[in-house]
């Protein structure tokens, strides 16, 4: 065991997302997270037609409730110091979460937390830079968190008048692969019409992101979540999920527009084919790819007029704001033991 007992906490946190939950266990000490079980995810649409109603579906719910009483089975086998469980961009805009919230306490014992997305951005981006070494690429950083119903763009510090875990600049859009799909990606393949509105609306809101984010600044781009590792995944040629061949490898632009424009004009029955994909993410992938295009497009234009180097590929990574919350909370846990002890 690395470091002693007494300056290690084991923390779980909780993602829950428009269109997935994710549950990860693990040690926190001073060389980070140490993952006690393999993270789980169960893909829950809670975000079902919120961008249309504002209110959570009885289903969606339903399928909440299932996922997270899984994982109260899992943590009454390995017992935590604590829990955080961090609610995001569909829970923001549902008028009836209380519902949701209370189910959650009273499977859980722990209620969630509806956090801002700059909250949102900044553990997107502490889970990014922090988890995994990220000394060989350059900063400044762009953490992307593409998710169901909003997407994260959180710019880093460049290593020398802040350090490459320092956030300068961050701002959540309300655009991801479920709303996108929702919103405008109707037909099965969507129509041409379909896909201009969506992008359309897309760059209207890099545009405001853009006024509060120097994309510019950018010199790697790191993304993170289920849609940008699942396009990195089939830009591989990746016949199933890897975990490990996903993680850290660097994919040039032209062949993730290739293949994210190849699965936005698919029919679901023809994603479906992919085992790469997983079941839950068919029919909102190609939305999901659309938003990753045009942000990777949007970023290389600015790059390009800041600093004239080119900014052609960019760095899939597994760790986001997953990481983020563990290991942020595991820190909170740890300064709060330490002040006992010297108190």
């Amino acid at each position: 065991m690395e470091g002693s007992q007494r300056d290690a906490v084991t923390v779980a946190g909780i993602d829950c997302g428009t269109n997935s939950i994710r549950l990860k266990i693990a040690r926190v000490d001073a060389d980070g997270t140490h993952d006690i079980v393999p993270r789980m995810l169960r893909v829950i649409r809670l975000g079902q037609d919120v961008d249309k109603t504002h209110r959570f579906a009885d289903e969606a719910l339903e399928r909440a409730d299932a996922a997270v009483r899984e994982f109260a089975d899992v943590l009454a086998e390995h017992p935590v110091d604590g829990i955080r469980f961090v609610a995001t961009s569909a829970t923001r805009d549902a008028e009836n979460r209380e519902v949701f919230e209370s189910s959650m306490e009273r499977i859980l014992g722990v209620r969630p937390e509806v956090i801002p997305g700059s909250e949102e951005a900044a553990l997107s981006f502490l889970g990014a830079t922090c988890v995994a070494p990220r000394h060989d690429l350059a900063a400044p950083y762009l953490v992307v968190d593409l998710g169901g119903g909003s997407t994260e763009l959180v710019l880093g510090g460049d290593g020398v008048s802040a350090p490459d875990t320092q956030v300068q600049a961050a701002f959540s859009m309300n655009i991801g692969s479920v709303r996108m799909t929702e919103r405008h990606l109707r037909s099965d393949p969507p129509t041409t019409e379909e896909i201009r509105e969506a992008a359309t609306d897309i760059d209207e809101h890099i545009d405001e992101a853009f006024q509060q984010v120097p994309a510019g600044k950018t010199r790697t781009i790191i993304g993170v979540s289920g849609t940008v590792t699942t396009m990195t995944a089939l830009a591989l040629g990746l016949k199933e999920y890897d975990h490990k061949a996903v993680d850290g490898v660097r994919i040039p632009f032209s062949q993730a527009f290739d293949v994210d424009n190849q699965f936005l004009n698919m029919t679901r029955a023809e994603r479906s084919a992919y085992k790469t994909i997983h079941p839950g993410r068919i029919d909102v992938v190609g939305g999901g790819a659309l938003v990753w295009n045009r942000v990777l497009a949007r970023v290389s234009e600015a790059a390009a007029q800041d600093h004239a180097e080119p900014l052609d590929s960019f760095v899939a990574s597994e760790h986001g704001l997953l990481d983020g919350i563990v290991l942020d909370y595991g820190r909170l846990l740890l300064k709060e033991r330490f002040e006992k002890r010297t108190a």
